[in-house]
């Protein structure tokens, strides 16, 4: 590929990292499978990126994170390491005195719980729109639905996310 071609590679797709390691994190619900997934999703990205005309790069890119993502999960578990935000984070919030942190991190660990126990569809469709923040159009681009199934999908899941957040009230 020319030097052109790398350049407009790392201008678009390598400052979206960090999204694709999120949502690989929220499907795998492993971080060292995320990492592997990302690695993998990252060189298949780079392999194609010739071929890419245009759009929307970082719904391309995550369209590659999920299907590597799924492709991954089907060849069997691997190790769970859970994923604790709080430890992995680079700006880790110091801010906080001790009570303060204790009870963001309790409260985070029951919306990670909550989001760890819906259906995989669900879990990803909130990821997308919550975390990575998509659009509806380009989350049907991402998992290759319709827009209304997206938005039927997020519904639910948010109807179930309530109900699971009562519960663990």
């Amino acid at each position: 590929m020319s030097h052109s071609v790398l350049d407009r590679f790392e201008q678009t797709i390598v400052p979206l990292l960090d999204d694709a390691y999120t949502l690989a994190r929220h499907l795998l619900r492993d971080e060292h499978d995320a990492q592997d997934v990302v690695q993998e999703a990252y060189l298949r990205a780079w392999r194609y990126f010739g071929g890419f005309h245009g759009g929307d790069e970082r719904a391309w890119l995550l369209t590659i994170v999920r299907n590597c993502s799924y492709t991954w999960r089907r060849k069997g578990p691997a190790e769970h390491v859970p994923y604790d935000d709080e430890a992995h984070s680079a700006d880790a919030p110091a801010r906080n005195g001790a009570d303060a942190r204790a009870i963001d991190d309790s409260e985070r660990q029951r919306l990670t719980s909550a989001l760890d126990r819906l259906p995989a569809e669900f879990r990803e469709a909130l990821v997308l729109r919550e975390i990575e923040g998509l659009s509806y159009h380009d989350i049907a681009r991402v998992t290759g639905v319709p827009v209304g199934t997206v938005m039927s999908r997020l519904a639910r899941a948010r109807e179930r996310m309530r109900r699971l957040l009562k519960r663990t009230a």
